[in-house]
């Protein structure tokens, strides 16, 4: 993939390892009836919901024969995920090298809310922003996702 800094073209290798987001993962919110709002969602919009949300499925523009993954999803208002924010959002960033970004937001003076937690699905980490949005990074791991099949929204 070519990329433009400074009016320079940058190829980014497929394998790049650097610390960085790589694309929306997530986007939670508040709803005081999250089942109807996927409901709703679903018939006026054409999502595919499950119990979760929906997951929309996408290509991986430096590795295109891979699908990738992003989670919209309403949580129940008052839920303690979002917490310590008081938004009645959080956004889930994809990101590789999480350890590696860590260790650079650390160096930066960010607030990171807890430890690194391992799923089979990935990694996970939550920070704060400079205005108090708690964000979550997630440095997935998407074949999960495709192998435990489901309807996705494309």
């Amino acid at each position: 993939m070519d990329e433009k800094k400074n009016g320079e073209q940058k190829t980014v290798s497929a394998d790049d390892t650097t610390p960085k987001v790589t694309g929306i993962g997530g986007i939670f919110f508040f709803s005081d009836k999250p089942d109807e709002m996927k409901e709703w969602y679903s018939k006026n919009l054409g999502l595919e919901t499950n119990e979760y949300g929906s997951s929309f499925e996408f290509r991986n523009a430096n590795k295109p024969e891979q699908i990738n993954y992003l989670v919209w999803s309403p949580f129940k208002n008052g839920s303690e995920y979002f917490a310590p924010s008081k938004k009645e959002f959080m956004i889930n960033y994809r990101v590789q090298n999480i350890q590696g970004l860590v260790n650079k937001l650390k160096e930066n003076g960010v607030t990171i809310v807890d430890e690194i937690e391992t799923f089979e699905y990935g990694k996970f980490v939550h920070i704060m922003d400079s205005e108090g949005n708690k964000i979550e990074l997630w440095e997935p791991i998407d074949s999960v996702f495709t192998d435990m099949g489901g309807k996705t929204t494309k």
